[in-house]
């Protein structure tokens, strides 16, 4: 450190600088779009980066999505996370030719779901928040809410209640910081559209580490 000093021709510094500022400026934390401000954000930023974006009125219309683009991409298998919410698209009885599992709804056990979500074409889960200012959806994890279901399926299906939509991720994550550490869940995924890796040469590729298409399903 004090050969570095002396290159820079100043003295050595054996105080830690002060730190005025923490976090975000004063107007960043009152900053705030209108429900369709955030909506059109969203969808802006949600689309930039190669996912897709539908904004319907009800649940019942949702679940006529999802069952139209299973017919047309002629999905197999369906995984959903354990939700009260999801149980309202009725999947099971509306998809005849394609079977719809429920993660975790009998006791085969972790490595059994993750296999079923490996060989499922469409996963569908439900956001806890989404963020229109970085066209981010947030997906928790729990027992009833595997992380696989999100992370393994070739299609992703995420249902957004608009009423969870965000301006600022410092409002999402802010959250988070005062549950503090012990009450965290396992898994807090942010997803910002289809899984998207480059290698050395910018060579980019989709959906090789996770769903190369994902829908938000904006609802309400």
């Amino acid at each position: 450190m004090n050969r570095i000093a002396s290159r820079l021709k100043r003295s050595r510094i054996f105080e830690p600088p002060e730190q005025p500022f923490r976090g975000a400026p004063d107007f960043w934390q009152s900053y705030q779009w209108n429900d369709e401000e955030r909506i059109e954000r969203f969808t802006q930023n949600f689309v930039s980066v190669g996912g897709h974006v539908a904004h319907l009125a009800t649940m019942e219309e949702v679940s006529a999505f999802i069952v139209d683009k299973a017919r047309e991409l002629q999905a197999k298998y369906l995984v959903r996370q354990n939700e009260s919410d999801l149980e309202q698209l009725h999947l099971e009885t509306k998809l005849m030719d394609a079977k719809v599992a429920v993660w975790n709804s009998d006791e085969s056990g972790a490595a059994y779901w993750k296999e079923r979500s490996a060989e499922a074409d469409i996963g569908i889960v439900m956001a806890d928040y989404a963020v229109a200012y970085t066209g981010s959806v947030v997906v928790l994890s729990s027992p009833h809410k595997g992380r696989s279901v999100s992370l393994l399926p070739t299609v992703l299906m995420i249902v957004v209640p608009v009423e969870r939509l965000k301006t600022r991720l410092g409002e999402v994550l802010l959250q988070f910081d005062e549950l503090g550490s012990g009450r965290l869940p396992a898994g807090i995924h942010f997803i910002s559209g289809p899984s998207r890796s480059s290698d050395i040469e910018n060579d980019l590729t989709i959906g090789v580490h996770g769903p190369g298409i994902v829908y938000a399903l904006l609802v309400g």
